[in-house]
């Protein structure tokens, strides 16, 4: 094991080191005054079940964070094995929904289907994180289907099998 600062100099040693812990992968939707807007994000994690609350973070650099920030309403995707096409048509272009299965929530945030499960969310809180923004969320809604994680690790995404 090779220890080291997390410094500027470091940078990419720290983002390799961040790489080994696994997480799944989503994608957040809005709507904007342009349209529906995606955005591909592994940052996400629950924070609290009384009441229910999540969190996810977009980076600042992000041409999509101004949207983001703004938004009231969104929607956490949490993809499927099989949407890994979902998943890297959202890093890159966030207003393509074209070919996407989706439709428009109460609140008209879009909703894809085929998730595995999927956090309907009101801007709860928002908090400094760096280079990143930490949104909290309250889940006003939740939909869950069974299947198998994408998941991505070392840098990669990587699929998960079903539980034994």
């Amino acid at each position: 094991m090779t220890a080291f600062r997390p410094d500027i100099d470091a940078s990419r040693a720290f983002r390799d080191a961040l790489g080994q812990f696994a997480t799944g992968v989503t994608v957040v939707t809005t709507q904007t005054l342009h349209g529906p807007l995606g955005i591909t994000a592994n940052s996400f994690a629950s924070v609290s079940l009384d009441p229910p609350l999540v969190l996810w973070s977009p980076a600042r650099a992000s041409k999509r964070f101004a949207a983001f920030e703004a938004a009231s309403h969104y929607a956490i995707h949490i993809l499927s094995d099989a949407q890994v096409h979902i998943c890297n048509r959202f890093t890159r272009d966030g207003f393509d929904f074209s070919g996407i299965d989706w439709s428009a929530s109460e609140a008209g945030v879009p909703l894809l289907a085929g998730a595995l499960a999927r956090f309907e969310c009101t801007r709860h809180a928002a908090h400094d994180g760096g280079d990143h923004l930490i949104i909290v969320g309250h889940v006003e809604r939740v939909a869950k289907s069974d299947g198998a994680p994408l998941v991505f690790a070392q840098g990669g995404l990587r699929p998960l099998g079903p539980p034994d």
